[in-house]
């Protein structure tokens, strides 16, 4: 019995040793530089809260933080959308070449952020690019992908055609654990193939829809890859703060700015849970009659 009870915490030993290391560490350590300054005169000074203070009235940090805002509200309804439809097109059993088209769609994710963003960079390009050249072919006007106004939506193209694939795998898998008999009862009692998806899987992607979500939530406020790598072909668009996860990058790499970096990354942080929260507490409240 005792052999028993000791087996547990071996287990999880491993995991928590590695968690201690490699994630609470790190952000203890992080947390610790944020509360202090680099000066020229004086060196390192203790200065509290005064980085935080700092960071809520920084105009680029909060302009990043709004732009990844827009960018998780415009992006990531259109993603999940798309994966909601492929996942019910694939469960339907309608599709020919099902397995070629599961993978034809997850294919994209298996590809590094880092060449899709090169990829995209090439296909956007407004001299060698083959949208450019096709457009001027034809004699059509071509959207300038990487100016000012089109950067966003270039950027959510990006991303949307990264993770698709990935969001349609969670719900797929989520519809293949309906039961059969759900089904066969519902069309027993005359239930269409749109009543069916309308009434039985819907409601059964529910809790796949919120992690799906809750994941989107995350890698929207942590938008990194697709603009620092597209900076270099649109400098005058893509700033060094362009998103706050960017900011904090260059505060701390290229400004040496570290614990104020520290101060953007705690703050960034501390966004992500708010957001996460809300969208929790939103589902929550809409699935209470």
């Amino acid at each position: 019995m005792n052999r028993q009870r000791a087996a547990g915490p071996l287990f999880v030993a491993t995991f928590m040793l590695l968690f201690l290391l490699l994630f609470l560490a790190p952000l203890g350590y992080a947390a610790y530089l944020s509360l202090f300054q680099e000066r020229l005169i004086g060196g390192t000074a203790f200065v509290g809260l005064d980085n935080y203070t700092q960071a809520l009235s920084d105009p680029q940090f909060l302009h990043g933080i709004g732009r990844v805002a827009l960018f998780f509200v415009i992006q990531v309804p259109v993603m999940l959308l798309l994966a909601l439809a492929f996942a019910l097109a694939l469960d339907s059993g309608l599709l020919r070449l099902a397995r070629v088209v599961r993978l034809g769609i997850f294919v994209p994710y298996a590809v590094p952020s880092v060449v899709a963003a090169l990829m995209w960079g090439y296909l956007y390009g407004p001299d060698f690019g083959p949208f450019a050249q096709l457009g001027r072919s034809l004699s059509l006007p071509v959207p300038d992908f990487l100016g000012d106004g089109w950067m966003l939506a270039s950027l959510a193209n990006i991303v949307t055609w990264e993770f698709v694939g990935y969001n349609m795998i969670i719900l797929y898998a989520a519809l293949r654990t309906v039961p059969e008999e759900l089904y066969e009862a519902a069309a027993v009692d005359g239930a269409g193939a749109w009543r069916i998806a309308w009434s039985i899987k819907l409601p059964a992607l529910r809790p796949a829809l919120m992690l799906t979500l809750l994941f989107s939530v995350i890698g929207s406020f942590q938008l990194f890859n697709e603009p620092k790598l597209l900076m270099t072909i649109a400098p005058d668009v893509i700033s060094s703060s362009y998103t706050a996860n960017l900011y904090a990058y260059t505060l701390a790499f290229t400004g040496q700015q570290v614990n104020y970096a520290a101060t953007v990354s705690f703050l960034l942080g501390l966004v992500i849970v708010i957001a996460s929260y809300a969208v929790l507490l939103t589902a929550n409240r809409r699935r209470t009659p």
